[in-house]
C-alpha cells in the first residue's frame, strides 16, 4: 500500500472512497445543465414551465443507495415515502406546492411483494404530501438493473408571488427544520460505515428508538410541505432542502457566508456512522444533513414569527462572504 493510502484510511472514510465524489458529481451535472441552458427555465429545484399567469413547476429525483439498504433486509416499505419526500421537498424548496406525481420502478424480476410495499409507501407519502398519485411505469429489465430502482417526477402550479426569491440576503436570519435522520442521501458512505468489519444491518443498534441498524438507516424522508402556508405569510427570501452535499447545500441560497450558531441536534444515527467509520467532522457535514433537513432565509422579524408558528428553530444568520461556518468547521 503507498503513503498517500496509508495517509488515506488514517483519516477515515470519505465518501468519494465509498464510492461517491461530490466534486465530481456537481461538475457533471453542470455539464449537463449547460448543455440544456437554452432550453428552459430553472431554480436551483424546479424547472418552470410557463402556463397563462402560473408557473409549472417539474422536480425529478430517485431514492438512491437506500434501496440496497432495503433490499438486503427485504423491507421495502419505506422507500416510496423517501422517493415522494426527495421530489417534493424541492418543489418546497422552490415555493411550489406539489400537485401531482409520476413514479418509475425498474426491477430485474417481478416481484408481488416487492411492489406492493413500495407502492404503500408512495401512497402514504402523496396523502401527506397532499397531492394526487396518477400511476407511473413498473419496467422490468434483468439485463439493465440488478434489484431494482425507484424514480419520480413531481409537479405543481404556482404564481410568480407563490415563488421564492432564491437568494438570501445579507442580515437574513436563518432558520432550520429538524430531519427524521440520514434521510435518502450519503448512503453510500453509511452503508460503507455499518457494514464495515464484521457489522451487519441485523446487527443491534447501539441506542435508543430502533432495533437494528438496518431499521434507522431507513427512517423515511421528512416532509416539508406543512410548512409552505406558514413559508407564504412569511417574507421568505431563499430556502434550501439539505441533500446530496450536506450543509454545503446552504450556498444553493446564494453566495454569501452562512454562520450557523446554533445547529439542531443530530441525530445518534450519525453519531453511529462516523464511529463506526472513523468519518471526520468535517465530511459528515459535507455529507449529511447532521440534523436539518430544511433551512429557510428570511429578515429577522419574520423568522421571529416563523418559529412560533412551527416547529423550526433559530440557527444562525447570513452574513457578507462565501462559506458555511457549523460546529467550528468552514465548509
Amino acid at each position: 500500500m503507498s503513503e498517500d493510502a496509508d495517509t488515506e484510511s488514517d483519516e477515515g472514510m470519505t465518501y468519494a472512497e465509498a464510492g461517491v465524489d461530490i466534486d465530481a458529481s456537481e461538475a457533471a451535472t453542470a455539464a449537463l445543465v449547460d448543455a440544456v441552458a437554452d432550453v428552459g427555465n430553472t431554480t436551483d429545484y424546479a424547472g418552470l414551465v410557463p402556463v397563462g399567469d402560473q408557473y409549472l413547476a417539474l422536480a425529478t429525483d430517485g431514492v438512491g443507495t437506500k434501496l440496497l439498504v432495503a433490499e438486503a433486509v427485504g423491507d421495502y416499505s419505506t422507500v416510496g415515502i423517501d422517493c415522494i419526500a426527495m421530489n417534493v421537498n424541492d418543489l418546497v424548496a422552490a415555493g411550489v406546492a406539489p400537485d401531482a406525481f409520476v413514479d418509475y420502478l425498474a426491477v430485474d424480476e417481478p416481484s408481488e411483494a416487492l411492489t406492493s410495499q413500495v407502492g404503500e409507501g408512495l401512497a402514504a407519502g402523496a396523502e401527506e404530501a397532499g397531492m394526487a398519485l396518477v400511476g407511473g411505469e413498473t419496467a422490468v429489465m434483468p439485463e439493465v438493473v440488478n434489484g431494482f430502482d425507484l424514480a419520480g417526477t413531481v409537479a405543481g402550479l404556482a404564481t410568480e408571488d407563490d415563488l421564492f426569491p432564491g437568494e438570501a440576503e445579507a442580515g437574513d436570519a436563518l432558520v432550520g427544520f429538524a430531519s427524521t435522520g440520514i434521510h435518502s442521501n450519503g448512503l453510500t458512505l453509511a452503508r460503507k460505515a455499518a457494514t464495515d468489519g464484521d457489522g451487519e444491518y441485523g446487527d443491534d443498534y447501539p441506542y435508543e428508538g430502533y432495533e437494528t441498524v438496518g431499521e434507522a438507516l431507513l427512517e423515511p424522508t421528512r416532509l416539508y410541505t406543512y410548512l409552505l402556508p406558514h413559508l407564504r405569510e412569511r417574507d421568505v427570501h431563499a430556502a434550501a432542502h439539505v441533500t446530496g452535499g450536506g450543509w454545503t447545500n446552504l450556498s444553493r441560497m446564494g453566495e454569501h457566508e452562512y454562520d450557523v450558531t446554533d445547529p439542531l441536534p443530530a441525530q445518534d444515527v450519525f453519531a453511529f456512522v462516523q464511529e463506526r467509520g472513523s468519518v471526520s467532522d468535517e465530511e459528515m457535514h459535507r455529507t449529511f444533513n447532521m440534523g436539518t433537513g430544511f433551512v429557510v432565509a428570511l429578515p429577522e422579524a419574520e423568522a421571529e414569527k416563523l418559529v412560533v408558528e412551527t416547529d423550526g428553530e433559530r440557527i444562525g444568520t447570513v452574513r457578507e462572504g462565501d462559506s458555511v461556518e457549523v460546529r467550528g468547521l468552514s465548509l
